[in-house]
């Protein structure tokens, strides 16, 4: 120690006050951090709470929380590493500098974050909408500052990053209240088109998911070597479709057997 005095040129018992002094700072840092990391999952979760509690959006909300969270980490880290004797002018323009480095470097996330602006703004779905984007299909669960999570119908979780998603091409399968189901029957050439077009117009009459405003279309979709071609459109309620497309489909082929409406054989 008193070499280390003599080569820093430093008075005698100056290097244990040096040392002392920097493993204080150091022990203040890290409770700051630790401290500062808590309160900030605490001043989160309660943001969180107050706002599911109003009728703010759960996409807004998700974001927000987000975003709160990493802006709060950020100030606590400045404040850790202010605390150890580093200037904050000097800090920040050393920040600034690391800022435009580290923004080419992650130009795509910077995207994924104004991405995140433009679907809270336009508001192409919002969290609980069953949308098809980028080859994939599920319902949205959550809309983060960098990310939007979507839940498939086989319990999975698709994981978008904002910029491609605002940018691309996006189904929005439960925006509007009815949708539209088609359904395409081949019979054989034998069969009697009004005798199809009365039995499966009695069984879409019967089912009461099916909406008769706009009415059902049972048309000649073409006629092929295979048989004839019957489409069949008809309108439900978005909340029904799923249930809809399987169970009608099942009552209007159930229907063609009871009335003897012979299929085209494969």
């Amino acid at each position: 120690m008193h070499f280390i005095e003599t080569l820093f040129d430093l008075k005698t018992g100056d290097f244990s006050k040096v040392i002392f002094s920097l493993l204080t700072n150091v022990i203040i840092a890290i409770i700051i951090a630790v401290v500062g990391f808590w309160l900030t999952g605490v001043l989160t979760r309660l943001v969180n709470r107050i706002l599911r509690k109003s009728d703010t959006d759960a996409g807004l909300i998700s974001f927000l929380t987000s975003f709160l969270s990493m802006s709060l980490k950020i100030m606590v880290v400045i404040t850790a590493i202010t605390q150890l004797g580093v200037e904050m002018t000097s800090f920040l323009t050393l920040l600034g500098a690391a800022g435009i480095a580290v923004g080419m470097a992650f130009s795509g996330t910077l995207s994924n974050f104004a991405g995140g602006i433009m679907i809270l703004v336009l508001k192409p779905f919002k969290v609980g909408d069953d949308i098809k984007a980028l080859g994939e299909q599920g319902v949205v669960s959550e809309i983060q500052i960098f990310n939007t999570y979507l839940k498939t119908a086989d319990n999975k979780v698709l994981v978008f990053p904002n910029g491609p998603l605002a940018n691309g091409t996006i189904v929005n399968n439960t925006r509007e209240t009815t949708r539209r189901i088609e359904w395409t029957f081949v019979f054989d050439h034998s069969a009697q088109i009004t005798d199809i077009q009365q039995v499966v117009g009695v069984a879409l009459k019967a089912d009461k998911r099916v909406l008769q405003k706009p009415e059902p279309i049972v048309g000649v979709q073409q006629l092929t070597e295979a048989g004839i071609e019957i489409r069949v459109k008809c309108w439900v309620k978005n909340a029904d479709y799923v249930m809809a497309f399987h169970q009608t489909q099942q009552a209007l082929i159930e229907a063609a057997h009871v009335a003897k409406l012979p299929f085209a054989k494969s």
